[in-house]
């Protein structure tokens, strides 16, 4: 179709290799699946409960109890499932894959013989199926079992999860549409329409494309299902709040083809976008991808922060108002920036453009990695800017935690973030008949089909420690197509080369250097990019970041904790046009690039008593060597403060 120009890459034919990031997949494999699998069994002392597998069990018959937590906790379940078999593409593991196979019989036991399969409903209210969309989670759940469903035969061959989930789906479809014996409605917290197309694409069956269209096509219609649905409910509301939130909250305010900003529940929204975007190339609709290009400049470039985080107010877990930043009562939660990612990717399969890519790394490299503790066994729900721990016990400030968290009551991040970065390889490049794109820097091997025959491309990276990164083209003849390499947004002096012969970067259209040629086996493409590090300031409509600027280097944005740099973080200028100079620390965190940079430290000479407010003051600066992390390793060595946005020196 028309719209879309490019296919990521399929985890399966991307082998990572890449020392930064199997690090990361060696702690997940290693730490963090064990992990939340204990979380699931409510076998990890002092974490939150989760029964999470007993109500799987409870809903089969396989023994008795009550169904315990939020209404959509078989979707963690689901989510892990997923995320071991992501591992297993990296590497197999009899282990594992026993459990997971385990883990499948207790679910599709759970199967009722019509193919509904929520445990909630089951358990508790069997009679409701379907009657409380507006935020009952039953179309949520169902998608996160299809996509672990379509993951796990991916991985392993085996069919008995992804059976399952197709009878599922065959329900929802008879169930869901037009016509005079189906509900019109649509998903409160939308997921299942891009899990659908994720199953249509497995499998082949149509009708599950045309239901995840009919979804995106009904939400926001007159008169509104949701309103319709509130008329006739008579139970109590799993979240008494959820009306005082308003449509807005699931953007069912109006049809999506008419909306332009990104509203309500941010993860709602970035799973909704990326489902419409899903339907936008797969139907060439061109309304629809007005809508989301309205939506995306709506998001980044008034809604978000610098970290990639979006979502500000904890109120519905939302978007607020454009340039209503806080940083220290962010919300940003990490599945929103994950959704971010998603969307981007999207957006990147219909049209070859570095905004989309620049984004997607930023949410990556610093929220996702930043949401998860470094040995893969604590985790934050909500990303702040700037945490004064003693703050946090505030009632506007309580959602924001100095230290990550063994699990959550609502534990939707910990997995999110698991199978996002398992699945980093389907992020870092695209394909097209003629062509091989590379969004993000990733050391790997992957192969993929040109022109109808094999090319693999070895990556060897430094990166994102150093800016080098080489490729290698490997195929038994020549062929005539296009490497789109990603000029990144912060790379300002950027270097390409093909076999020693430098390119004109200059000529790079929307942030992508096309290298059109004749390739043979043993070409090899290196490519430099600038590290150096840069100063940001925002925008003069942030009034929170007003006379302060934030420090990044490459992908990372970085912070000040006050471990390195003393307590009241607040009092600390930074010295914007001193040199920065970046140093690797093997031994701190486990390695990083940390910054040094000079600043001072502003003490305030109060000659009266203590007194709360004074006139005659003496304003001492006393010399700071200021060092800085990257955000992402910040609340690993204890509870303490942090800012990413520092006040600057007077100039």
């Amino acid at each position: 179709m028309g719209y879309r120009k490019f296919s990521s890459v399929s985890i399966a034919d991307v082998r990572i290799t890449d020392p930064f990031w199997r690090k990361y997949i060696d702690v997940i494999t290693e730490s963090s699946i064990p992990y939340l699998w204990n979380a699931l069994n409510d076998n990890v002392p002092g974490a939150a409960a989760s029964h999470a597998i007993d109500n799987y069990k409870i809903a089969a018959g396989l023994c008795e109890g009550d169904y315990y937590g939020p209404v959509f906790q078989d979707s963690d379940v689901s989510k892990w499932v997923e995320g071991a078999a992501l591992s297993l593409f990296h590497d197999r593991d009899e282990r594992l894959e026993a459990l997971v196979d385990y883990t499948v019989d207790v679910i599709s036991a759970a199967q009722q013989p019509d193919g509904y399969l929520n445990s909630y409903y089951t358990i508790k209210e069997p009679g409701r199926r379907w009657t409380t969309l507006r935020e009952g989670h039953e179309l949520y759940c169902a998608g996160h079992l299809m996509e672990a469903a379509v993951a796990y035969f991916k991985a392993t061959g085996k069919r008995k999860l992804l059976d399952t989930a197709c009878r599922y789906a065959d329900l929802i479809c008879r169930t869901f549409g037009e016509g005079p014996d189906k509900i019109k409605g649509y998903a409160g917290h939308p997921e299942i329409e891009l899990a659908l197309v994720k199953l249509y694409e497995t499998t082949g069956k149509t009708q599950y494309l045309e239901t995840a269209k009919y979804f995106i096509d009904q939400r926001g219609q007159e008169p509104n299902y949701f309103d319709m649905e509130t008329s006739r409910y008579k139970g109590e509301y799993f979240n008494p709040n959820l009306l005082d939130f308003g449509l807005q909250y699931g953007q069912a305010h109006r049809p999506v083809r008419e909306q332009s900003e990104a509203v309500g529940h941010a993860v709602r929204a970035m799973y909704l976008y990326t489902g419409m975007a899903d339907i936008a190339m797969r139907y060439d609709d061109e309304e629809l991808l007005k809508a989301l290009k309205r939506i995306w400049q709506s998001v980044t470039k008034e809604k978000m922060y610098i970290t990639g985080a979006i979502g500000s107010t904890e109120f519905g877990e939302s978007f607020s108002g454009p340039y209503d930043l806080p940083n220290d009562r962010a919300y940003a939660e990490t599945c929103a920036s994950i959704g971010l990612m998603m969307f981007a990717n999207r957006m990147l399969e219909m049209e070859l453009d570095a905004q989309y890519a620049d984004v997607m790394e930023l949410a990556l490299y610093n929220v996702v990695l930043g949401s998860m503790a470094l040995d893969g066994k604590a985790f934050f729900y909500v990303n702040p800017l700037e945490v004064y721990p003693e703050k946090c016990v505030r009632r506007d400030c309580q959602h924001v935690l100095p230290e990550r968290q063994k699990w959550f009551s609502c534990s939707c991040c910990p997995p999110n973030a698991i199978r996002t970065v398992l699945s980093v390889g389907n992020y870092a490049y695209s394909v097209s008949e003629d062509a091989f794109n590379i969004h993000l820097f990733i050391g790997a091997d992957a192969s993929v089909k040109i022109k109808g025959k094999q090319v693999e491309m070895h990556a060897e990276s430094g990166y994102p420690l150093d800016g080098h990164v080489r490729y290698m083209v490997k195929l038994d003849s020549p062929i005539d197509f296009s490497i789109n390499i990603r000029i990144p947004q912060w790379s300002k002096n950027t270097k390409i080369s093909v076999n020693g012969e430098p390119c004109e970067v200059e000529k790079a259209q929307k942030g992508y250097l096309a290298i059109k040629r004749c390739f043979r086996n043993g070409d090899v493409i290196d490519a430099e990019l600038d590290m150096n590090t840069a100063v940001y300031r925002a925008s003069e409509k942030v009034r929170e970041n007003a006379g302060k600027v934030a420090v990044r280097r490459g992908p990372f944005v970085y912070c000040a904790e006050s471990t390195d740099n003393g307590e009241n973080l607040h009092l600390v200028r930074i010295d914007a046009r001193a040199q920065m100079k970046a140093e690797y620390d093997a031994a701190l965190l486990n390695g990083i690039t940390k910054i040094c940079v000079k600043g001072s430290r502003m003490k305030y000479n109060d000659n009266k008593g203590g007194m709360l407010y004074y006139t005659d003051h003496e304003i001492v600066e006393t010399p700071l060597d200021i060092v800085l992390i990257p955000y992402y390793a910040w609340a690993n060595r204890g509870s303490n403060e942090m800012r990413v946005w520092i006040e600057e020196k007077n100039r």
